[in-house]
């Protein structure tokens, strides 16, 4: 690779952190570990990383709030978050804060290190996408931009996370297709596990509050009942 890719592991166990480190060293990431929550965060803020690895349970700052940190920031970083915490209810708290995956302790080395291999490949496709595409999408009151990813209701900018703006800007690269909810997983979260489509639920309903006059009534991203959802290609169509 032309520049090392900078991987930050948030781990306070130390032999847990060094086994990472030697592998993500060996396939040629640049690696920073922080031992705590509190140090963490500081580098975090410090620092461009190309992806976060975190752990839920840390003396200081806990891992779900330095994720939900990471997400209130403007750059966006990949997190994968690895957790003894493995049921399913830290599983989709971690998502919906904006996780872009989960691994439970124990866990294989390897996998982590194909997981890491993976999101970044992903990541970069997106970036590379997202400059082939960069025209701006205007679909009834919505305007897009994907370079300065900002979005515009009836000319009136609205704040999203990035992973809401991702859902949105897929959804209007189609309109009028239906998605279901494990194909919106599949092509926005990267990922297709049964048990996580409640996470499609809460990001469309967080969406719906955002850009929908009415989100009780949508007329922007419809429920296509036994099917999924689907951005109207004119707003109002059935």
């Amino acid at each position: 690779m032309d520049s090392a890719k900078r991987v930050l592991i948030v781990e306070d166990d130390a032999h847990i952190a060094e086994l990472m480190r030697m592998h993500l060293h060996d396939e040629g990431y640049a690696i920073t570990r922080a031992a705590d929550g509190d140090a963490g965060m500081r580098e975090l803020e410090r620092g461009s990383w190309d992806a976060l690895i975190l752990d839920l349970m840390l003396p200081g700052v806990d891992g779900l709030e330095i994720c939900r940190r990471a997400r209130a920031m403007t750059r966006y970083t990949p997190i994968i978050i690895t957790s003894a915490r493995s049921s399913e209810v830290h599983r989709i708290l971690g998502l919906e804060l904006g996780a872009d995956d989960y691994l439970a302790k124990p866990f294989s080395v390897l996998e982590l290190v194909a997981r890491v291999r993976a999101l970044l490949r992903r990541t970069d496709a997106l970036a590379r996408n997202a400059r082939m595409e960069a025209g701006r999408l205007d679909i009834g009151k919505l305007g897009i931009d994907p370079v300065a990813r900002e979005v515009q209701v009836d000319g009136r900018s609205i704040e999203l996370t990035p992973r809401e703006f991702d859902l949105l800007h897929f959804f209007a690269r189609h309109p009028g297709k239906v998605f279901s909810r494990l194909d919106l997983l599949n092509h926005v979260w990267g990922y297709q596990h049964d048990g996580y489509e409640h996470t499609v639920n809460t990001h469309i309903n967080r969406l719906r509050m955002k850009i929908e006059a009415d989100p009780s009534q949508p007329r922007c991203i419809l429920t296509v009942w036994g099917r999924g959802y689907k951005l109207a290609a004119q707003e109002g169509a059935s």
